[in-house]
């Protein structure tokens, strides 16, 4: 009977060994085209991650331009992609709506759509990303997300989102994200979605006439973006841009104490040619300065704050018990 086990044990040791190296238990995993580091794509050193990891991986990406399309699912969380140099360590690829898949996918559709349309996906909770830039290069041709994010507690530092229509979707109402010095560049609609989403000191840059934010804020949150000491900067051709439209009735969007460019437009908003949506959509603005922030001509719905209600607007009243700034 002894042999007999010891026969038996040796095998299920070697599958144990096996199975403990599926995935990585490092905190610290490099990347490097090379094949100087752990892995040579992100995505291997994601899917190395312990599923649903209870300790902070940090994911250091050396310099290079990475075709990829990268998705973060849900079961990965708690993982920071470092970028060694912002703009020299990008990822990037070209899909858009409307583009033809070489088959068909698991729903039988045989063409992108803009919500599939993304460079990186990010799924799973508490990712921070830093020094990175996220780029969808599939040019002028319609909806093209770059940056599509639905996990909560997601930080985004000194980063750029380059694309066109449709940069950044920031999905889901019950996502929180944070965008610290980051540059966000695009044409319509280049920053939208449902969730709740601070952007402090970002540069915002319009590449033609249209809207920068398409906001579908529900009706039960109390903030949708938030844009705190931006500046909003254009393309020499933009002369004719507006703040925001709602994508969904109960849009919600401010600017405080940013600089606005002299190619925002007078009336600054627009109803998405819906007029019952001036009776939903939460618009408002304070202390901003530059040529396009003058208020006298905006559209009567929108709302200048006081000072009192300014005040209100904080990083602990938007974001509750989750505090960016100390992660």
């Amino acid at each position: 009977m002894k042999k007999y086990i010891r026969f038996i044990t040796i095998p299920l040791l070697l599958i144990l060994v096996v199975c403990a190296h599926a995935q990585d238990t490092r905190k610290r995993l490099v990347v490097a085209q090379d094949g100087t580091g752990d892995y040579q794509t992100i995505q291997e050193a994601v899917n190395a991650v312990r599923d649903f990891t209870y300790f902070r991986v940090t994911i250091f990406i050396r310099k290079g331009i990475y075709h990829e399309k990268l998705c973060i699912p849900s079961w990965k969380c708690s993982i920071t992609l470092e970028g060694e140099d912002r703009d020299s360590t990008i990822i990037t690829n070209s899909d858009y709506s409307g583009k033809p898949y070489p088959g068909k996918d698991a729903s039988g559709r045989d063409k992108f759509g803009t919500f599939n349309s993304y460079t990186v996906l990010i799924e799973g909770d508490d990712i921070i990303a830093e020094n990175l830039t996220f780029e969808n290069a599939a040019g002028p041709v319609g909806q093209a997300v770059a940056l599509h994010v639905e996990g909560d507690r997601c930080i985004f530092r000194n980063c750029r989102l380059l694309g066109n229509q449709d940069t950044l979707y920031a999905g889901g109402a019950g996502s929180r994200q944070y965008y610290k010095d980051c540059y966000i560049t695009g044409t319509t609609d280049f920053i939208f979605g449902a969730a709740t989403v601070w952007f402090e000191g970002c540069i915002i840059h319009s590449k033609k006439d249209s809207f920068i934010t398409a906001a579908s804020t529900t009706e039960g949150q109390s903030y949708g973006f938030i844009f705190s000491h931006c500046s909003l900067t254009a393309d020499t051709s933009a002369r004719k841009v507006y703040l925001g439209r709602p994508w969904r009735p109960y849009g919600a969007t401010v600017f405080i104490h940013s600089t606005l460019g002299a190619h925002i437009l007078p009336q600054g908003w627009h109803n998405w040619s819906k007029p019952e949506n001036e009776q939903t959509a939460r618009y408002a603005e304070y202390e901003n300065v530059g040529d396009g922030a003058a208020v006298s001509q905006r559209v009567s719905w929108s709302k200048q704050l006081t000072a009192k209600e300014a005040k209100n607007i904080t990083l602990t009243k938007v974001f509750g018990s989750w505090d960016p700034l100390k992660q």
